[in-house]
């Protein structure tokens, strides 16, 4: 007896923000794509998706037009913009062919779940929320908590929540919230690292590092000369090909720090930046024990060029801060050559997690958190990771993880720790996570 034809679905995912900074949307539409749908994902594109996405004969980009800048009082453009943004996903919705559910985003509830719940009654699809944060939490940072915009976001946003088929959300806390406070269903969906999250070996490190000396010149060796007799072939700020061909790490060599952000107001970027001028102090004091520190931020935002004008005006000796746009190959692989990973997040509604410190774990990057309500659901203090409540805390996590870098024998114990709770989080990756929580939520419906 032949084997029933596998059923080809339609299927959407609706992400009411830029797709290529939308990881967790981007997975989702993989894990259907590999499964047995046809995925329409509906967007802005400003920076490249993933090419298992735009490569997929099973997945269409459907583009938004962006909200044109205009030179508007605050209010008025947040209502132009909902209205200009209601209307480019409806006809983004209409365009497609009828799927049995649209999986969108939230945030932002506006207009995001008034259209799809729209089109959903009347194309008799169903809706399915994943929630990562609240609209009017994250409303709430810049504006009056008690104002009327926050209100109606906190009013549409549960209102039409729990008119959903299904829903996922990031953490515990954030299902008992919905469940306990709103009457919203909810399924935990812990963030996993998707493959390209992992360790890598030196010899790919100083490959990708060769070739970002191009663009950093910080990657670069401070000179050349000294390795003129020695034979050594190739050799960048931290690593080296010696005259064998074997790659090795540099005697005295920087440490490297990396945070991924944002730049919004809930990311107080700042308490890096004082956490740096304290490590400043330190290594000037006692440079036999403090490396130099070069400190990578990756990630676009509006407050990055503020922050940048901050750093510019630094005079530090032994912190280097660099703002690189990495390609999408290349920043899995170079959290896996960072020495520590700092993650500024702390939730608007305490109840959302960092996928950025998901993926630094993947990598193998033990993370500094800022403290918050539910983060040690992910992060646990010393054992796979630190937890800091201020600029100072921050500091010293980060003076002594450094000192004596790279063979601080003190520490020896705690790194093998920590690297082997990491191995063991490495363990369950976003497919299989994705199969055993989402895949039977879908076929129930």
């Amino acid at each position: 007896m032949k084997n029933a034809p596998v059923t080809i679905e339609h299927a959407c995912v609706v992400v009411l923000g830029d797709i290529g900074r939308s990881p967790r949307m981007q997975y989702h539409a993989k894990s259907l794509a590999e499964s047995r749908y046809l995925v329409d994902l509906i967007g802005y594109v400003e920076s490249k998706p993933l090419e298992d996405l735009t490569s997929s004969a099973n997945v269409k980009i459907h583009r938004l037009n962006p909200f044109p800048e205009l030179n508007l009082p605050s209010v008025l453009k947040y209502v132009f913009k909902s209205l200009w943004q209601a209307l480019t996903l409806l006809v983004a919705l209409i365009s497609i062919h009828k799927p049995r559910f649209v999986l969108c985003q939230n945030p932002p509830a506006i207009p995001t779940l008034v259209v799809v719940y729209v089109y959903c009654l009347v194309t008799r699809s169903k809706m399915i929320v994943d929630w990562h944060n609240y609209t009017h939490s994250i409303l709430a940072i810049s504006s009056a908590p008690d104002g009327f915009i926050v209100r109606l976001a906190k009013a549409i946003e549960f209102h039409f929540g729990r008119k959903a088929a299904a829903g996922f959300c990031v953490t515990k806390a954030m299902q008992a919230d919905l469940g306990d406070n709103w009457s919203v269903r909810a399924t935990v969906l812990y963030d996993r690292p998707p493959v390209q999250f992992h360790p890598i070996p030196l010899e790919e490190k100083h490959a990708l590092l060769m070739r970002l000396c191009n663009t950093i010149g910080e990657f670069m060796p401070d000179s050349f000369d000294a390795f003129k007799d020695t034979g050594v072939q190739e050799v960048t700020a931290f690593t080296m090909r010696t005259a064998d061909g074997e790659v090795k790490y540099r005697p005295n060599r920087p440490a490297m720090l990396l945070s991924s952000t944002s730049w919004t107001p809930d990311e107080d970027f700042s308490m890096l930046v004082s956490a740096l001028d304290i490590y400043e102090k330190k290594s000037l004091k006692e440079p036999q024990h403090y490396p130099w520190l070069i400190c990578i931020i990756t990630g676009k935002g509006p407050l990055k060029e503020h922050y940048k004008n901050v750093i510019q005006r630094k005079q530090w000796q032994k912190v280097s801060v660099v703002t690189p746009w990495l390609e999408n190959e290349d920043y899995p692989k170079l959290l896996a050559c960072a020495d520590l990973g700092v993650c500024l997040h702390y939730s608007s509604s305490g109840l959302d997690l960092p996928m950025k410190v998901v993926d630094m774990f993947g990598s193998g990057l033990p993370v500094c958190a800022m403290r918050f309500n539910c983060i040690e659901e992910l992060v646990q203090h010393g054992k796979n990771g630190f937890l800091f409540d201020n600029y100072q805390e921050l500091s010293e996590q980060i003076g002594e993880w450094l000192y004596d870098f790279p063979t601080n024998i003190a520490l020896t114990n705690q790194r093998e720790v920590i690297n082997q709770n990491l191995k063991e989080f490495q363990q369950l990756r976003w497919t299989e996570n994705w199969k055993r929580t989402v895949q039977p939520v879908l076929e129930s419906l």
